[in-house]
Parts: C-alpha cells; sequence; structure tokens
C-alpha cells in the first residue's frame, strides 16, 4: 500500500506533508519527508511505474499591506527544472495576481509567515490560495529576510554573481521571500545543487492570465471527477510519446498561453508542417516513443543517485537523436527554413563529438552492452586493467568448477546436467543437486566422499572440499570485482553528470518537439478536421469562429455535435446576451469560445471551420457555483466574489465569460445586478463577452441607442443571440436544435423543461396559469418606447383602447389633485383616513366604466 498512500496524499489530495520513519520499540529516526512541492527524496517510490506528469512547484508570498492596496513579494522554485524565480507586484484586496501566478506556474504548495493569517485581508489571500488547490505552509516571520541571500545564490546560481546581484536589489520584499524558501527546500544543505540553478524575474504579464475560476470552467487540466480522458483539454491534446517530459511541458503550456503574435504563429507553423507531412509526423513519433524521462534521468544522476541503468536510458535516447535529425532533414515543405532553425541547428551542434556524441563513446567503451539482454547492468571488462584481470580470474575458477561437475559426474556415474546438477544459491554458494530418484543409487558413496548438506522434496544437495574450496574462491573474486566495477560505476555516473547542460537543453527540444507534434496528430486524427486559426494583435481585429465546436464535448462517445458561429466584432457585436432554455447548450457555446481561444494561443489548431482570433490577455469566467459551505461562502457569494475579480481585473483585451448571474437572490436584486454588470462592462472595460442569461428583460440593453429618454448615453456593441428550441404546436413538446441564432429569445422554457423531467400534470398546468397571470400584470416594460411599438424582450400586455384610456387618465388626475390638496398636516390621523378612503371610492365607483383604471384595484 505504500505506494499507493505516497501517491494520494502528495500527489492527489496535495495538503498533507509526509514523514518516514525507522526504527523499532522506542527508538524512531526520520528518514525523509516530503511535501506536495519538494517531491524530491519520494520520487523513486512515487514514479517508479508511473510517469511524472507535472513540475511541482513551491512558492513563497511576503504580503505587505498598505492603504492602497497590498504589494507581494512572491518567489518561486521549480525543484524538477532547478529554477528560481523573483517578482514584485501591487495587488487588490482579491488577490487576482497572486492568483493568476500561481496558476500559470502550477503551484502546489506556498509558504507564508505566520501570524498573517489573523487579519481579514489575510482571510481572502488564503482563500484565493485553497481556490487554486494550494497547500499553505506557514514558517517563521524570521525566516523571510534577505541577509545572506546573494552570497548563497552565488553558490546555487550558474554563471557570475554579478547579474544575480543586480536582479536581487531591483526587489524590495521578494528576496526575502526567496531567502525562506532556500531555507525551506534546504537547497544549501545539497551540494549536489551547487552552481546546477538558473535564476530569473517572472514576468506576470509575459503569458495569458488564467484564475482558477477560468481554469475549472474550461476543464484545462484534469480532475478527479473525469468519466473518461477526453474530460479535460490535457486529456484530449495529451498525445505526447516520450515518458513524462512532453506531457509536463503541455502541461505548463496550458497554463501559460503565449501573447506574442509571431510567436504562437511559429508555433502554429511547426503544428502545420506536421499535420501536412504524415510521414514525417508518424517517423518522428515513433522515434520519440524510444526517449526516456530525460530531465528526471539527469536530476538522479546530479544527485548521485543514479546506478548504470539510468546511464544506458540516458544512451538509448541519445542514440535515437541522430534518427529524429535525419527524420528532420528529409522535410522540404514550406517551413523547412523554420524547422532548420528550430531545430537542425541545434541538434546539430548537441550531437557533436564534444557534446552527445562523446557521452555516446563513453558508454560504449564503459559498459557491457551486451549483458544487456540478460537484464544485466555490467561495466565491461576491458574498461579497466584491475577489473579485466579480476574477470580473467572468475572465468578460470568457472573452468575449473565446471571440470569439476563433469569429474563428480564421472565418479558418481550420473549423467551431467540431467541427473547431476551445479546449483548457486546465496545459502550454500555452488553444491551438486540429485533427485531423490537418483539418491539410493549412490547413497553409499555420498556418505563417504561427500558432505551432504540437505534433503528435500526437489532433491539431495551436497559438496566436497574441492568444491567448496573452489566455491569460496570464486565469492571472494566476485566481491572484489563488484566493489572495483561500483568505484568505476560512481566515476561513470560523475562523468556524466559534466554532461548536465547538454542533456538539459536536449529534453527542451525534444519535449517541445513532442508537444508539437501530439498537437499535430489531435489535428489530423479528429473526424472533423481542425483548422489554423489567423492570428491578430490585442488591439486589431475581431473573434470569428465559424463552425467552432467544443473539443471536449465532441470527443465524447454519445456526441454528435452541432457547430455554431461566433461573431464578436468592434463595435456591433463586442458583447452577446445569450437567452434560450436551459440544456440548449447556452453554457457549451460561450465555453467553447473561451476553448478556441486558449487552444489557438497555445499554438495549436482550433476545432472550427475557420477562425481569426485577436489575442487575450487574460480570460475570465463566471460559470456555475458549487456550495463552498466549508468555508463559509454561500452560492451567491461566491458568484459575488468571482465577478468582482472580473470587474476589478478584466482590461478591454480579455475575454469575459459569465454564465447564469444574479440567479441566487430575489428576481428584482438579481436583474438589477445582471443588467448594471452588463452595462460597466459594456461602458467602461469595452472586453469582448459572452454573458447567457434567463433574464430575458436584459435583451432591452442591445435596443437602447437612445430612444430612452431618461437615458442620454450610447450602449454601442451589444447584440442578442438565442440559442433556439422547437415546440410542436399540437403535442407541446420541446425539442432542443443547439444552435446559435441572432436575435432575442421569445419566451421562457422552464415549464417545458419541468415536464421533461415528468413533473406531475396538475403542478405543470397550475405552473402555467401562474405564470400567464405574472406576465399579465407585470409592469408594463422595463423601457418604455413610443406607444404603438411593441418592444422586443418586453412581457406580453393587455391592449386598451385609447378612448378608456384618456377616460381613465382624467378621473385618475382628478383623484391626484384632490389628494394633494388635502391639508394633511392639520388633520389628525382618523380623519385623514376616512377622507382618503372617501376619495378613493369615488375613484372605484369612477373604475366601472373605465376597463384601463380598473387594472389599478
Amino acid at each position: 500500500m505504500f505506494e499507493t498512500i505516497t501517491r494520494d496524499l502528495l500527489l492527489e489530495r496535495t495538503d498533507h506533508t509526509l514523514e518516514l520513519y525507522e526504527g523499532s520499540g522506542s527508538n524512531w529516526r526520520l528518514v525523509k519527508s516530503a511535501s506536495p512541492g519538494n517531491l524530491s527524496s519520494f520520487e523513486d517510490v512515487l514514479f517508479a511505474n508511473n510517469e511524472m506528469q507535472d513540475t511541482p512547484v513551491v512558492v513563497a508570498l511576503l504580503p505587505n499591506f498598505r492603504e492602497n492596496g497590498c504589494t507581494v513579494g512572491f518567489s518561486y522554485v521549480d525543484l524538477t527544472k532547478r529554477i528560481l524565480g523573483l517578482a514584485e507586484f501591487l495587488d487588490d484586496s482579491h488577490f487576482t495576481n497572486v492568483e493568476s501566478a500561481l496558476v500559470a506556474l502550477g503551484c502546489k504548495e506556498c509558504l507564508l509567515p505566520l501570524e498573517s493569517g489573523k487579519s481579514s485581508e489575510c482571510r481572502t489571500l488564503s482563500d484565493a490560495l485553497t481556490r487554486c488547490g494550494v497547500m499553505v505552509t506557514e514558517r517563521k516571520k524570521t525566516e523571510f529576510k534577505a541577509r545572506d541571500l546573494v552570497q548563497d545564490l552565488g553558490r546555487l546560481v550558474k554563471g557570475s554573481i554579478e547579474p544575480v546581484r543586480d536582479l536581487v536589489s531591483g526587489f524590495e520584499f521578494a528576496p526575502a521571500a526567496l531567502g525562506a524558501l532556500l531555507s525551506y527546500a534546504e537547497l544549501l544543505a545539497d551540494e549536489g545543487n551547487y552552481g546546477n540553478y538558473s535564476i530569473c524575474r517572472y514576468n506576470l504579464g509575459s503569458y495569458m492570465r488564467l484564475d482558477s475560476a477560468a481554469m475549472r470552467a474550461l476543464n484545462v487540466l484534469e480532475s478527479k471527477t473525469d468519466a473518461n480522458k477526453n474530460f479535460s483539454l490535457f486529456g484530449l491534446m495529451n498525445r505526447t510519446c516520450t515518458a513524462g517530459m512532453g506531457k509536463r511541458l503541455l502541461h505548463m503550456w496550458l497554463k501559460q498561453p503565449l501573447l506574442d503574435v509571431s510567436e504562437i504563429n511559429s508555433r502554429l507553423d511547426l503544428v502545420q508542417a506536421f499535420v501536412e507531412d504524415t510521414e514525417l509526423r508518424q517517423d518522428l513519433r515513433q522515434h520519440l516513443r524510444r526517449i526516456s524521462d530525460i530531465e528526471r534521468l539527469m536530476r538522479n544522476i546530479q544527485r548521485t543517485r543514479a546506478g548504470l541503468q539510468h546511464i544506458v536510458k540516458l544512451y538509448q535516447s541519445s542514440i535515437r537523436v541522430p534518427h529524429i535529425k535525419s527524420a528532420l532533414e528529409k522535410y522540404d515543405g514550406q517551413f523547412s527554413s523554420l524547422i532548420k532553425e528550430r531545430y537542425l541547428d541545434p541538434f546539430e551542434l548537441l550531437t557533436d563529438d564534444d557534446h552527445s556524441n562523446k557521452f555516446i563513446a563513453l558508454v560504449e567503451t564503459s559498459v557491457d552492452l551486451d549483458q544487456l539482454e540478460n537484464g544485466e547492468y555490467m561495466i565491461s571488462p576491458s574498461y579497466d586493467d584491475a577489473l579485466a584481470t579480476l574477470k580473467s580470474e572468475q572465468e578460470s575458477l568457472e573452468r575449473q568448477i565446471h571440470n569439476l561437475h563433469k569429474q563428480t559426474a564421472f565418479d558418481l556415474d550420473l549423467p551431467v546436467d540431467k541427473a547431476l546438477k551445479l546449483d548457486k544459491g546465496t545459502q550454500f554458494g555452488h553444491v551438486f543437486r540429485i533427485t531423490k530418484k537418483e539418491e539410493p543409487k549412490v547413497r553409499k558413496k555420498l556418505s563417504t566422499q561427500f558432505i551432504v548438506l540437505e534433503t528435500r522434496k526437489d532433491g539431495v544437495k551436497f559438496t566436497n572440499t574441492k568444491l567448496k574450496k573452489l566455491g569460496d574462491q570464486y565469492q571472494k573474486v566476485l566481491e572484489e570485482y563488484k566493489n572495483c566495477q561500483k568505484e568505476l560505476v560512481n566515476r561513470v555516473v560523475q562523468t556524466t553528470a559534466t554532461f548536465s547542460e547538454v542533456f538539459e537543453h536536449l529534453a527542451g527540444f525534444l519535449s517541445e518537439l513532442d508537444v508539437l507534434l501530439s498537437f499535430a496528430d489531435l489535428a489530423s486524427s479528429c473526424p472533423t478536421p481542425y483548422t489554423r486559426p489567423r492570428i491578430t494583435p490585442p488591439d486589431v481585429g475581431d473573434i470569428v469562429l465559424e463552425g467552432s465546436r467544443h473539443p471536449c464535448v465532441e470527443a465524447q462517445d454519445w456526441v454528435n455535435f452541432i457547430p455554431n458561429d461566433c461573431r464578436l466584432v468592434r463595435g456591433k457585436s463586442w458583447f452577446q446576451i445569450i437567452t434560450g432554455p436551459n440544456m440548449g447548450g447556452k453554457s457549451t457555446f460561450i465555453r467553447q469560445v473561451g476553448v478556441n481561444i486558449l487552444m489557438a494561443q497555445v499554438g495549436c489548431f482550433v476545432p472550427c471551420e475557420k477562425a481569426s482570433i485577436s489575442v487575450r490577455d487574460c480570460i475570465f469566467a463566471r460559470v456555475g457555483a458549487g456550495d463552498c459551505q466549508l468555508r463559509g461562502v454561500s452560492t451567491f457569494m461566491q458568484e459575488m466574489l468571482e465577478t468582482a475579480s472580473i470587474l476589478k481585473g478584466a482590461t478591454e483585451n480579455s475575454l469575459v465569460i459569465i454564465d447564469e448571474l444574479g440567479r441566487g437572490t430575489s428576481t428584482y436584486d438579481g436583474f438589477g445586478l445582471a443588467w448594471a454588470i452588463c452595462e460597466h462592462i459594456v461602458e467602461a472595460i469595452k472586453a469582448p463577452t459572452l454573458f447567457a442569461t434567463h433574464f430575458h428583460e436584459l435583451t432591452a440593453l442591445a435596443h437602447e441607442n437612445g430612444n430612452y429618454e431618461l437615458q442620454k448615453k450610447q450602449i454601442v456593441g451589444v447584440a442578442n443571440y438565442h440559442v433556439s428550441a422547437h415546440i410542436d404546436s399540437s403535442s407541446r413538446k420541446l425539442t432542443m436544435l443547439y444552435k446559435v441564432e441572432p436575435g432575442a429569445c421569445d419566451q421562457s422554457f422552464g415549464i417545458h423543461v419541468a415536464e421533461f423531467a415528468n413533473f406531475p400534470e396538475s403542478v405543470v398546468a397550475l405552473a402555467r396559469e401562474k405564470a400567464a397571470e405574472l406576465e399579465d400584470f407585470s409592469p408594463t416594460s422595463i423601457i418604455s418606447t413610443d406607444a404603438g411599438q411593441e418592444q422586443e424582450g418586453s412581457k406580453r400586455k393587455r391592449g386598451y383602447d385609447a378612448d378608456d384610456i384618456s377616460r381613465g387618465a382624467a378621473k385618475a388626475h382628478k383623484f391626484l389633485k384632490e389628494f394633494a390638496e388635502l391639508p394633511l398636516e392639520t388633520m389628525d390621523l382618523k380623519q385623514a383616513l376616512q377622507q382618503v378612503t372617501k376619495l378613493k371610492d369615488d375613484l372605484q365607483k369612477d373604475a366601472n366604466n373605465s376597463e384601463w383604471l380598473q387594472q389599478f384595484f
């Protein structure tokens, strides 16, 4: 169970640290410990039978609260890739920047200074960490210090100390956070780390920002509840071939979509090259399947935890690279210069005689590759004189034992190997064995000339002084051989460690190639092909997806997906309100737009017939809320918190996706909030938005172009769309068409959906009745337009003729005038009530001949 439990605690639940003790009685000692962010001591257990899919990152935060917000000192360490990073930024009360940085880095554990958990600001910080599934580890405030930081980094970081000093001096709080990380991860305690780390400034603006809500809404990463691997974008896109490296890079790319148009296009160029050239793609994937996890092998070798099998695996991967290179050289399509620059030139350099070829030569001379078939990893005897001498001694002893075996068989008159066997075991070393059947024939000789060791079902084991002597000599030589070999293995491992930089680069290129081939494989193996998107800078162009599909939904077996167009056009349909029945496909539609944009900015083809995408710096999603009662946050509060972070964090270059806003409160409250939020996004933020709602009155926003007297502002760029459904007029049966069409939805389908769910007929009938009543008495409309013009989206109204209205209005006017003239301040309460009742009764009599007046009683 050990492996299962460690995997569950460190990789699945990620909220525990794990310590392993050895000993007995009252004498126990801590052997090793690990936390979700620092798996290094348990790696051999966790990844013995599974690939390492994700690189865990530990982050340290030093929040510094001031009046105008909070300055966060941020640092992280990636122990797999050996990277240290620093950043410092202002953050809002929701910690949106911290959240998007944690998501982009795939952080699993976060260090915070103690006693920062008391204040309310810190509660919102720990909420943000919980949303991202990050384990919080509190450390003493004194550990957050930057005193000897530059000196410590001088030991860890490769290269000279000057640039490191310059980088660190540019920050105020981040160095202290990095200091806490170094002491927590005990990087200086392991000399294998010295000179192997690199350090960089982490820039929040270098990738598209995604928060945890968007990652969940777009199903980017796998979750335990997925019914199959195609439920998540990672599961669908992961067709990588290398052991582990490709998966980790794909994980990283999905969390860090690009913003630079030329960088996105060069990824798309490579994917296009591999999509168009099927033979090249299959060839390369075939070779990549034989590549081991070079990054992890190298780390074990640098830690001197490695044996010969690690070296051999590296060797087997290295000898594949020339094949990959020659496959790429055969390509002569339109992107050949890009392939040459991105892969062929670097491979040329990395595989020359000073780099990986030198390593290949080292392994071929030092390791006995012929023994690999028997599963034995040995240093080849010719590599070292002492080893060669011991080897020849061993062989001569083996010959002598073999001869003795023959001689004994002759003496006992038994056929060699058939009846008289020679065994080699741990208990007795070399022994002779005969079956119980043969034993009576030679019993006499056995008792006089041999020493019987044991008699068991499988036969009798015996020996004599000669065999015992030779066996002992053989054991001794073998021990010496092993010790000599051990030293040589260490020497080979140390020499291999000097190639770390070569293999780091090689691993980088191979995993990148692996992920791009994986994208190409996905794009060409899908029953409905994917297409290459046109990418434009954020301030240019629109977002137009023709015939777009949701990649994960269409990959489910039971789905026949109906594609839809989405046109977010500046000034026309930049803000789209989508209405329509439940289960009609609104949520799928708005999510698929987000997923398509994310895929495009990762550098993958998209599931559309034709796509043009203006780069987005951030995707905000407010989609369906599960209650968080465990954290004392109701569904509605959660919804408001997520929406607040959109209103604070979104810019005109973001994409906003909102599904069903304002449902967890009373109808008018919810509608008021939804309207105000829409108006704010349209006027102040100006981000392209898809807003799915059941408030049909919201569709009036699109008509608000100046015909509403009280509204002095122009609202531009709002368009209505609806998901269509067909109702059979005779059977009142509802059929979903899953097509998104222009215009608002003309009715509500809640009662039809209730019928779908087999509500009792009496309940459905009553619901229809009540709904009809409410729709009749609703205020004429939220926005009055010219009396003659019925407004789309307003509720159905009762018609009154003009004479009737003018008769009633005159009476109403008289009533209001008389009421206004009452000297209320001089009357007591009883008198006042009598007067008002009299006026009301008079008006009620007058109402008998005016239908319009009757509606007020």
